[in-house]
């Protein structure tokens, strides 16, 4: 008869908390996560004590979640995946003029890759996703998308942005979850976003240096259009992918691949000076500073002055022009700067009026100053479909971030050996990048958080699959709880502190 599985037959998730003594002194619930039945020591029967223990202690000690290993399949996919990211990203009928005819090539991608994503997915796991809390997010996102038409200012127009962007890049965040279940296809998609960051830093640098500013006659934009024809959404791609640069660079173990990783940071770095955005170069700060204070969390102090080294010498290198349009982000001392505070008041607004629903999906500009957009991803979302979608949204970020935390800290003591430890970091610094650019952009709509957090999820996922743990907050315990555990601990390894005596003291 097989043994009965028990706590101590899993690797714990973190290192035990509280142990007094050696490895069998350990506690069943300092072994964290825990999940909501009664741990035992292996081999040691029940005893009737444990029949008597209370429901509040029941539910806080447990085994970690088992999660099976991801099924092998979701191959063509995948190469629909890739294929649709690789015309969105390059648009080729913009760069190759015999097709420039076939510009809705992108939907023609996009619509077998769901077929064939539906019909595997079926085949495969016997649903149509992976029922993660941001994919609940996501669909949520989709469904305020959808309310907001009947009772939207135009109810065309709120279609049309729907219909634009929305729901294909919240279907291709639902496919990567469920189809990026390998290292090597999350590595394969990543690389896609770091070339197309490569080729548009190249003409951005290539557009400022010649002097063709086809923005306001002031700043360059991308060699290609859709989402990176503004240099602020141009600037945005950039940041996020940085980071993914950086960590690709300490995962990899092959030296001779080293120096392309640091060499598509550098010119990455140079095409966000070369857009001149103020946003970008926010999100490149907030990226930095998640970076250095992780990796180099042994030595604060020197990583801190090495940050403002790296900072006084951005600005050194920099063209004089960036430095003193820079300024403006505290100074407002140009007319771009006052437009954007007033259209971020004027959105803010809004959003107080209409909190319900919002005014509809791409219905901001109606009643924006001068048919402007708001300019902001938080104010756009509040505005178009309601203070509920902007929670929502910005929940969308923030539970892959504070997932990759965990995955962080269990990896952090074999970041030597289990190279995820490295990517988690990054992705926490893209998704810090662009919660921060973002706000200064209208881009809530558009493919840019959808893939990093698709990203996010399918690393997680990747790494449940081979750990086996799910990864989980720890649950929330009571003060009274913990007290009450204290105590037994206490009379436990301590008899006499019960003694009428000890009680006397």
């Amino acid at each position: 008869m097989p043994s009965k599985q028990t706590l101590t037959d899993y690797d714990p998730v973190m290192p035990v908390r509280g142990a007094r003594g050696g490895a069998g002194d350990e506690r069943a619930e300092d072994i964290w996560p825990v999940r909501g039945a009664k741990a035992f020591d292996a081999g040691a029967e029940p005893s009737a004590a444990d029949g008597k223990e209370s429901e509040s202690q029941t539910r806080t000690t447990a085994t970690p979640a088992k999660v099976p290993k991801l099924k092998r399949g979701h191959a063509l996919s995948y190469l629909g995946l890739f294929l649709f990211t690789a015309v969105l990203y390059f648009r080729p009928y913009e760069l190759i003029p015999s097709l420039a005819g076939v510009t809705s090539m992108a939907f023609w991608l996009a619509v077998p890759t769901i077929l064939v994503f539906v019909v595997s997915q079926f085949a495969l796991e016997g649903n149509l996703t992976a029922r993660t809390r941001e994919v609940h997010l996501a669909l949520l996102l989709l469904l305020a998308g959808l309310l907001s038409m009947p009772f939207a200012i135009a109810p065309g127009e709120a279609w049309d942005e729907f219909n634009h962007a929305f729901w294909k890049a919240v279907m291709m965040f639902i496919i990567i979850v469920n189809v990026v279940r390998t290292e090597r296809r999350l590595k394969g998609m990543v690389f896609l976003g770091l070339a197309v960051g490569c080729m548009l830093s190249v003409g951005a640098i290539n557009d400022y240096r010649a002097g063709r500013f086809v923005i306001h006659g002031q700043r360059v934009a991308g060699v290609v259009g859709g989402m990176f024809g503004n240099p602020n959404d141009l600037a945005l791609h950039l940041v996020t992918m940085i980071p993914l640069a950086f960590g690709l660079f300490l995962h990899t173990r092959r030296l001779l691949v080293k120096p392309l990783y640091i060499a598509c940071m550098l010119l990455m770095l140079g095409g966000v000076i070369a857009t001149f955005s103020r946003g970008g170069f926010l999100g490149l700060i907030g990226a930095g500073t998640v970076l250095a204070w992780k990796m180099g969390r042994r030595n604060r102090a020197l990583v801190i002055v090495l940050l403002v080294g790296l900072l006084v010498a951005f600005f050194v290198l920099a063209p004089g022009e960036y430095a003193s349009r820079l300024s403006s982000i505290t100074t407002a001392v140009d007319a771009s700067s006052h437009s954007r505070r007033a259209l971020l008041f004027r959105s803010i607004l809004v959003a107080l009026r209409h909190p319900l629903l919002g005014i509809g999906m791409g219905n901001f500009h109606i009643v924006g100053i001068g048919e402007a957009v708001s300019h902001n991803a938080y104010t756009q979302v509040a505005a178009e479909m309601g203070m509920a979608a902007m929670i929502i949204y910005i929940m969308f970020m923030v539970v892959p971030y504070r997932r990759l935390r965990l995955i962080e800290r269990e990896t952090y003591e074999a970041r030597r050996t289990s190279r995820i430890y490295y990517l988690s970091v990054a992705m926490q610094a893209s998704l810090v990048a662009y919660m921060i650019s973002s706000f200064f952009g209208s881009v809530a709509y558009q493919y840019y958080v959808y893939y990093l957090v698709g990203y996010a999820v399918a690393l997680r996922r990747i790494y449940e699959a081979q750990t086996g743990r799910e990864v989980t907050p720890p649950p929330k315990q009571s003060r009274r709880f913990d007290e009450s555990e204290r105590r037994a601990g206490n009379s436990k390894e301590f008899p006499e502190l019960d003694s009428p005596a000890a009680m006397r003291i």
